[in-house]
C-alpha cells in the first residue's frame, strides 16, 4: 500500500508556463501568451479576460519571466492613483514588457486614462510586447480611452474559463503536486462539490486540508476532508445546494 507522505513545506507555486494547468477553457489563452512572449513572433499585443481566479495574472507572470527573467513588473490598475500618473508613465516606459492587470478596474480619471494610452503607444510603437488583462471583453471596457479599446482588438484576444469540473480537477491535482502530497481521487472529486469554482478558492481549500493533515498527523482522506469542511456552515450550505 502506498503511504501518504506529508511534508511541512509552504510551497509557493511558480507562476510560469510550465506550472500553468491547461484545460479546454484556457488553451487558446496559453497559446496566445506563449506567442506574446516569443521574441521571434511578430504578434506582440495580447488581451486576456475572464472571471477572477482563472489564471490571468499567472500568465502575465509567465510572459514576464520568459521575456525578462525576473526583471519585470505587473501594473495593477486597481491600485493606480491619479496623483501617481506621471510616475507611472516613466516606470512603464522602462519596462522590457508592459504587463497590465485588472484593466477594467482602472479608476475613472482622465489623467490615468491618458497615462495608460501614452504608455501603450510608446510600447507598441517600440515593438515591445504588451499583455493586458481584465474581467470583461474589450468592447465592454467603458472606463478606457476609445482609441485604446480599438487597439486592443488589433491584437490577440482570448477568454479564459475554468468553470468545468475537469479543469478544476486538474487544478486540484496540480496544487497537491506543488505541496508534494497525494490527494486520493475520491477526495479530489468530493472537493469539487464543496469548494468555490475559482482557482484561488480551490488553492486555499486544498492548503487548508493539507495543513489540517499536518496538524492532526493524519493522512489526507475523504473522512478528514468531510470533518474539516462540513464543520463550517458556509461549506455545509454549499453541499446542501449541490444536492438540491
Amino acid at each position: 500500500m502506498i503511504q501518504q507522505q506529508i511534508l511541512n513545506l509552504d510551497t509557493i507555486p511558480k507562476q510560469d508556463f510550465d506550472s500553468f494547468v491547461p484545460c479546454a477553457g484556457n488553451r487558446t489563452a496559453v497559446e496566445f501568451a506563449r506567442r506574446c512572449a516569443n521574441i521571434n513572433d511578430p504578434e506582440k499585443l495580447l488581451y486576456l479576460y475572464g472571471p477572477p481566479g482563472c489564471g490571468k495574472t499567472h500568465l502575465l507572470n509567465a510572459i514576464g519571466k520568459q521575456v525578462a527573467n525576473n526583471d519585470y513588473r505587473i501594473f495593477n490598475c486597481a491600485q493606480m492613483q491619479a496623483e501617481d500618473a506621471d510616475i507611472l508613465l516613466d516606470e512603464m516606459a522602462e519596462q522590457p514588457v508592459l504587463l497590465i492587470d485588472n484593466l477594467d478596474k482602472l479608476p475613472a480619471d482622465d489623467r490615468l486614462r491618458h497615462t495608460l494610452w501614452e504608455a501603450f503607444n510608446r510600447q507598441y510603437n517600440a515593438g515591445k510586447p504588451l499583455a493586458l488583462t481584465g474581467q470583461i471583453a474589450p468592447r465592454e471596457l467603458g472606463n478606457l480611452d476609445e482609441h485604446l479599446i480599438t487597439r486592443l482588438l488589433w491584437g490577440l484576444v482570448a477568454f479564459m474559463d475554468i468553470s468545468d469540473d475537469q479543469a478544476r480537477l486538474q487544478l486540484i491535482l496540480k496544487i497537491a503536486n506543488d505541496l508534494q502530497v497525494v490527494v486520493p481521487n475520491d477526495v479530489a472529486n468530493w472537493l469539487l462539490t464543496i469548494l468555490p469554482r475559482d482557482s484561488e478558492a480551490l488553492q486555499a481549500g486544498c492548503k487548508e486540508l493539507y495543513y489540517e493533515a499536518l496538524k492532526t498527523k493524519r493522512k489526507i482522506s475523504l473522512k478528514l476532508a468531510r470533518e474539516l469542511f462540513l464543520a463550517k456552515s458556509d461549506y455545509r450550505l454549499q453541499v446542501e445546494q449541490n444536492q438540491e
